[in-house]
Parts: structure tokens; sequence; C-alpha cells
């Protein structure tokens, strides 16, 4: 049986797949609630509109809080294909978020346990609950692919 954490991480696996279509790196996330609704989606959209805060979560909290109407997004979690980045990590403190769920690690920029770990840090004045490994092999797939077809190309 499927997890909420396992059923929101194949939604985001598919939208990772759509950044595809703009030459984005294909990351995909999820913003949902304690029982699995989904307020907001995200994909990397920097080349699409080429800013650089368009990450995937960025683009997920986004749409979270418009939907919910408040910037506070807490007891909510952030279900992402790609361990977060510095950047994305301060704005899933700043959220209030209550979990990140992720599946690949990102060893050259991850700021949620690789190469920083912004979000446990003890100083910061909000914790959030870190699950990371879920769909991992399925996750790095996609990434490991499009970098692949890129150096080909």
């Amino acid at each position: 049986m499927s997890t909420f954490n396992e059923i929101a991480m194949r939604r985001a696996l598919i939208i990772a797949g759509d950044a595809l279509l703009t030459g984005d790196v294909p990351v995909g996330a999820v913003v949902m609630d304690n029982l699995g609704e989904i307020y907001g989606e995200g994909r990397n959209q920097r080349e699409a509109d080429n800013d650089p805060s368009a990450h995937a979560e960025i683009v997920a909290l986004r749409q979270a809080a418009k939907a919910k109407g408040n910037w506070r997004l807490d007891g909510m979690t952030l279900v992402v294909t790609l361990e977060p980045c510095a950047m994305c990590a301060g704005a899933i403190a700043q959220s209030r978020i209550k979990t990140v769920v992720f599946g690949a690690w990102d060893e050259k920029a991850g700021a949620v346990g690789s190469v920083w770990d912004v979000l446990r840090d003890p100083r910061a004045p909000h914790q959030v609950e870190v699950v990371a490994g879920i769909m991992e092999e399925e996750c790095s797939e996609i990434l490991k692919n499009f970098f692949e077809n890129l150096r080909n190309d």
C-alpha cells in the first residue's frame, strides 16, 4: 500500500517530466496537507521563465500559499524529487512547512543534509522534519538521463 508521500512523489515525478519540455532540469514538487490533498505543484521553470528563483519548490510554495490565502503553510508537507538547495530551504523555513520529503540527494548543492543542513540547524527559528530517499532510484534516474542527454548534445 502506498503512503501519501509515495503517491505525492509519483505526482512530483510526472511534474518533473514536464520540465523537460522547456529544457529545464527535471525537478518536480507538490505541497500537501496531512490528508494528502495537494495545494500546490511546481516544476523547475528557470529556463522557461528566465527566472533564477523558479525552482520547483518555490513554484509549489507560491501556489500553495495562494490556494490557502496565507503565506504560512503550517502543518503542510513539501514533497520534491531532488534535495532542496539553500535558496529553497530558506523559503521552506520561511513558509513554516512542517515536513520536507525528497527523493534524490544533491551532492553538489543540497541544503537539507548533504552539503548543508539548513532546515535542521539548531540555530534556525523554525525546525522542519526531513524524510530523505523516498523513491530515490526513480528520482535519480530522471536527473541522470537529463544530464547524460545534455552532455551528448
